[in-house]
């Protein structure tokens, strides 16, 4: 038996319910949606297990810690929601490189990793610029 695929969330009212969930989030908890603080924390459990002295030397670890807060378990929160929407609405695949990216720059798998790297990297180093 096959599921039917139905069609995605339009993704105007996946934003506007995103922005009413964020205001709540600062209403109710005082807290902004975050990740990149969960990538350096994250980071810090590693670092903390091959180079703990180094991690004692950080001020900002001095203060906070690498721990794992609701900002880590937001992340979760996301990663196991888009798993039961895209497996809900039976539109979950897997799939190495998108469509569009074969359409424009050929199947090649490794250039897709360096450029996603890249850009995630970039996009990282600019959040963290902001605070964020």
């Amino acid at each position: 038996m096959t599921r039917q695929k139905r069609r995605p969330m339009n993704p105007y009212l996946g934003g506007a319910l995103a922005g009413i969930l964020s205001i709540g989030s600062v209403a109710l908890a005082g807290k902004y949606f975050g990740a990149s603080t969960t990538f350096v924390r994250a980071t810090a459990f590693l670092e903390r297990i091959f180079s703990p002295e180094r991690i004692a030397q950080m001020p900002y670890f001095v203060k906070e810690g690498p721990k794992l807060d609701w900002q880590g378990m937001f992340l979760v929160g996301i990663f196991a929601g888009a798993l039961v929407s895209a497996l809900l609405g039976g539109t979950f695949r897997l799939q190495l490189v998108p469509d569009s990216w074969k359409e424009r720059f050929g199947s090649g798998w490794a250039k897709r990793a360096g450029v996603a790297f890249v850009g995630g990297a970039i996009a990282m180093y600019g959040a963290r610029l902001a605070d964020g």
